[in-house]
């Protein structure tokens, strides 16, 4: 056995990044990921920019693990053939506009005809009902609705900004896989499937709230617009490249002392508490900066660490790769597409001491695994080739399989 969720098979129709991001975690943790994608195309992600040996970087970082079945869900056989692989599997996940799996006939109930007890997920951009359920989504719209566009700007009265990478997306993917196990945990004790509904939307203000909605947590005290806190970040300039350092409490504010050499910091009435170095954040920071342009990053990270001041180097990405830290941690592992060729990615951030995860192949071609996983449930080569619509190779794939 490999991986804590070694024996477990789930069915996604899921397409670009917050459904093949979740089930890629649970593909990482050992369960049997059957990838369904339509037959011309597949996956959008597959035709992202950024390509080696015709397998995008977007694909191949979202879809380790899985195997891939080309159907024509249009078809009716082909849907006939969906359901029968949805027998015996645990988790459906599909993240279709609100109404389509029904208009489909893979909706809930179509599956759970099959599967009385599997684990159904829709994961949707807005939610399942209201006024914005049917609209088209991505990232950007989630981050606006969200107000999380005006949180990166620091201040309501601020343009709002993007965080520059689609949080939304991979946020929602990360919920989902929890949500997932917590469902199959459930049902390991009731023996009952259920169906897990969870928006981008949704996933991100309850995100939001444990750090950024203060202003709106107490009912009777509101106050209308957050307040800026600064627009001073905790990244600084140095003398020959950028650092970050946060100090919040008292022993933290001396050490930060020592480092500059200015005992003069803890007699300033300004910043004597933390309370009172939050509320003089600009005139603290600013100060802060002041210093930390007078030497270079190097210098300032040694004596900082030094005095045990938490802090760390702003790195690039191809600087982060190298990183000593990064290194230690063997979060990047490189391997070699058996398709693309050589490829470098972060392993799955959670290590099982009793059930590690691995690396058992890398992110599959359009419909590289329909000869494998039809044939292992009763289609011939002929029948596989007419519901999938592609006929090149299928039936040289199936007899080869038969013969071994």
């Amino acid at each position: 056995m490999t991986g804590p969720l070694h024996g477990f098979r789930i069915i996604d129709v899921t397409s670009m990044v917050s459904g093949p991001s979740a089930t890629m975690i649970l593909a990482d943790q050992g369960a049997d990921v059957i990838k369904v994608e339509k037959p011309h195309g597949g996956d959008q992600t597959r035709s992202s920019a950024n390509t080696q040996n015709g397998f995008s970087a977007n694909f191949i970082n979202n879809n380790r693990n899985k195997r891939s079945v080309a159907l024509n869900l249009k078809d009716a056989a082909a849907k006939q053939a969906l359901l029968k692989l949805c027998e015996g599997a645990d988790v459906f996940i599909q993240n279709f506009r609100p109404g389509v799996v029904d208009r489909m006939g893979i909706g809930e109930l179509d599956i759970r005809a099959v599967a009385p007890n599997i684990v159904y997920v829709s994961i949707s951009g807005f939610g399942a009902t209201g006024p914005y359920a049917g609209k088209p989504v991505y990232d950007p719209l989630i981050q606006a609705l969200s107000g999380l566009a005006t949180v990166q700007a620091g201040s309501d009265e601020e343009r709002p900004r993007l965080v520059r990478t689609i949080l939304p997306d991979k946020l929602t993917g990360i919920v989902a896989a929890q949500a997932i196990t917590a469902a199959l945990l459930s049902r390991a004790r009731t023996g009952e499937g259920q169906h897990i509904h969870l928006s981008m939307l949704d996933a991100i203000i309850a995100f939001l709230w444990g750090s950024d909605m203060g202003s709106q947590t107490f009912i009777d005290s509101p106050f209308p617009q957050q307040k800026a806190a600064s627009f001073v970040d905790l990244i600084y300039e140095t003398a020959d490249g950028h650092i970050s350092v946060a100090v919040q409490s008292n022993k933290e504010w001396a050490a930060l002392s020592r480092a500059f050499e200015m005992p003069e910091f803890l007699e300033d009435a300004r910043f004597k508490t933390p309370a009172l170095r939050q509320e003089n954040i600009d005139a603290r920071l600013t100060l802060t900066q002041d210093i930390l342009r007078t030497r270079p990053a190097s210098e300032w990270i040694t004596r900082l660490e030094a005095e045990d001041v938490p802090c760390a180097p702003v790195l690039t990405r191809t600087n982060m790769i190298d990183h000593p830290q990064v290194v230690a941690n063997g979060i990047l592992v490189e391997t070699d597409h058996h398709l693309a060729g050589g490829v470098r990615q972060a392993r799955l951030a959670a290590q099982f001491s009793g059930t590690p995860a691995e690396h058992r192949r890398g992110g599959p071609a359009l419909g590289e695994h329909t000869a494998e996983i039809l044939g292992g449930i009763g289609y011939t080569a002929d029948e596989i080739a007419t519901l999938t619509g592609i006929e090149t190779g299928l039936k040289t794939a199936i007899n080869k399989d038969a013969a071994e």
